[in-house]
């Protein structure tokens, strides 16, 4: 059996390759990547043009695994060529090893110092990110120990496994339990957690690359587990169901939900919002215009994590009925009698309302308190919660609110928070707007995705095949 040895490194190294003949040596990077794991300084390679290569992060070496076995390579080094080329840009020679020092030295930094990094790392991602993260994370980490695995670091070979175990699992119909873009996040939690840690990210592995790629052509070869948006609710759709909320309300704690529900349903189609966009909302971030209407900003969405933000504007109609300003000074006057009278001031100014029928936008506004979240979940007795709502909370409302409306089961199993988005661009669409109007309302940042709500659900918006004269 035959073994390799190279030349021991100090702790703290950097290698100069200058020799030109190891154009044939492909072992070497990736066995040294693979096999010399331990605790010491990082390193980094410059080759003979003196362009410096760096390896992984985690790559460590062990003084006392100098030697490397050929055969056991030998099954890994016949898929890795390629890749040691990319890495290092050029196959080195192994023959020119020159330790140099390295400058790069962790500093001392306070405890405070460390936490406060800390804490900058973790808002680098959205809560809601790194939940998913930390779930998709665990299942790989369960999954592993019951394979026998390593989990970290993880190899692309138990990454590639874990996504074709994933892709075979059935429910107990028969169909596929996953769908594809579930895999994709799988992935990326995967990488994230490499990342984190230090370690090379398994994830961009030509192997597990192509396993995604051959999942996912099988997926949609076999037909399974298409794209299932939700269904749009246009225009009609939201005054019907609007129409049904007001006439349907029985007593003052039905009147409360009434009022926040339809408010949710004309400020969220009219502007466009995703349903994070709405329950992130506080008082603050609405004010009348007294020329267009109302103007709501939004400090941070899923596209403007850094918190540039925009201004969204709600337009004075011509009904009262569908007027999202109206909605809206409607269930501010709850958020503030409650705020500063609690459940005796709701009672009291429901009690007093006059009946809703003509334009209150443009009266007085209520006063309330600027930090607070504008809409939040009402309990059964009428009394409103401190916190904001929940994203899952306006997908069920638009459900319940569509059921009552007399929508059919099969329909209202198709929407969620997002009809009242989708709904807006087909509306917009159907009356003649183009992508970029469109976009100026819903923040996309390029028309391929407008384009592709037109394309699901109003095909024949602009299509030629209307022109044909059959």
């Amino acid at each position: 059996m035959t073994s390799m040895s190279w030349p021991m490194p100090s702790s703290s190294s950097v290698f100069d390759w200058t020799g030109t003949e190891a154009r044939d040596h492909h072992t070497f990077p990736y066995a040294f990547r693979r096999k010399s794991i331990a605790p010491c300084s990082h390193l980094r390679f410059v080759c003979g043009d003196r362009r410096e290569f760096p390896f992984p992060h985690r790559l460590r070496l062990n003084p006392c695994s100098a030697r490397f076995n050929s055969k056991e390579l030998s099954g890994v080094l016949a898929t890795v060529p390629v890749m040691a080329d990319r890495q290092l840009g050029e196959v080195l020679d192994t023959d020119s090893v020159v330790p140099v020092r390295s400058a790069e030295v962790f500093p001392d930094l306070s405890g405070e110092v460390a936490a406060r990094i800390e804490r900058s790392m973790a808002s680098a991602r959205s809560g809601a990110t790194r939940r998913a993260y930390d779930s998709a994370w665990r299942r790989f980490e369960t999954w592993c120990t019951v394979a026998g695995h390593h989990a970290l670091p993880a190899h692309p070979a138990t990454v590639a496994a874990y996504l074709v175990a994933a892709a075979d699992t059935l429910t107990v119909d028969g169909t596929r339990a996953y769908a594809p873009s579930t895999f994709g996040k799988w992935i990326a939690a995967v990488a994230d957690r490499h990342r984190a840690t230090g370690y090379d990210n398994p994830c961009g592995h030509e192997m597990v690359r192509a396993t995604l790629s051959g999942i996912r052509r099988d997926y949609a070869s076999a037909g399974e587990r298409p794209r299932n948006p939700r269904a749009p609710l246009l225009t009609s759709d939201i005054t019907t169901i609007v129409d049904y909320a007001r006439r349907g309300g029985a007593g003052w704690a039905s009147e409360v939900l009434e009022r926040r529900d339809t408010a949710l349903l004309l400020m969220g189609y009219t502007g466009a919002f995703r349903r994070s966009e709405l329950v992130a909302l506080e008082c603050r971030d609405v004010h009348r215009d007294r020329l267009d209407g109302a103007h709501v900003r939004i400090r941070k969405s899923k596209t403007d994590q850094d918190g540039t933000g925009t201004v969204k504007a709600l337009p004075f109609t011509d009904r009262h009925e569908s007027c999202p300003v109206c909605a809206w000074v409607r269930w501010l006057q709850i958020v503030a009698a409650f705020d500063t009278g609690g459940r005796v001031a709701v009672i009291r100014i429901l009690s007093r309302a006059v009946e809703f029928d003509s334009h209150i936008c443009r009266g007085t506004l209520p006063v309330v308190e600027k930090r607070s979240p504008l809409f939040r979940s009402v309990r059964k007795n009428g009394n409103l919660s401190d916190t904001a709502l929940s994203g899952a909370a306006v997908h069920a409302a638009i459900r319940r609110r569509a059921t009552r409306a007399g929508y059919d089961p099969v329909t209202v199993a198709q929407l969620g928070g997002h009809s009242l988005r989708s709904g807006f661009v087909m509306q917009a669409f159907r009356n003649g707007a183009d992508a970029h109007a469109i976009m100026r309302q819903t923040g996309h940042t390029t028309p391929a995705m407008v384009e592709t709500y037109a394309h699901e659900n109003a095909p024949l918006i602009g299509n030629a095949v209307t022109e044909l004269g059959l």
